[in-house]
């Protein structure tokens, strides 16, 4: 795999979680006053940098081979395309008297972020095409 098509792809899936964060931070504000309502979160980048923190560890290292499943198995290298996002729900925590934690302030500038963290990333993704046309020109 080439560094542009690493690069759009990567840019791509955060987009997809950036539009998935949106969805989850709507939901959040939405149910603000709910009773016993938690507020949920996406985890993303800690699995993201797990997996290309293995690839950078597997270059240039023995390679175990199994042939067996009773064979030990080595730490393998993850693909970062097998990484999903994961919707964390926080249970542990509890803002107000009924039992709700979501905070409809934090989730508005949360929402915020996010739009501005998606707009970077299609910025990002545009120049890398322009990059790419520019070379075909």
């Amino acid at each position: 795999m080439n560094s542009f098509t690493r690069t759009t792809d990567l840019l791509h899936r955060a987009m997809d979680v950036s539009t998935l964060r949106y969805s989850v931070s709507a939901n959040n504000l939405a149910n603000s006053g709910v009773p016993e309502f938690k507020r949920t979160f996406v985890n993303f980048e800690t699995e993201l940098k797990n997996a290309l923190e293995s690839e950078e560890r597997a270059r240039g290292q023995f390679q175990l081979t199994v042939a067996d499943d009773r064979h030990i198995a080595s730490d393998g290298v993850i693909d970062y395309r097998t990484v999903e996002p994961r919707r964390v729900l926080d249970y542990t925590t509890s803002s107000k008297a009924n039992g709700n934690n979501v905070d409809p302030e934090e989730e508005a500038m949360e929402l915020l972020r996010i739009q501005l963290n998606y707009q970077m990333l299609t910025q990002l993704q545009s120049f890398e095409f322009s990059q790419a046309n520019s070379v075909l020109k």
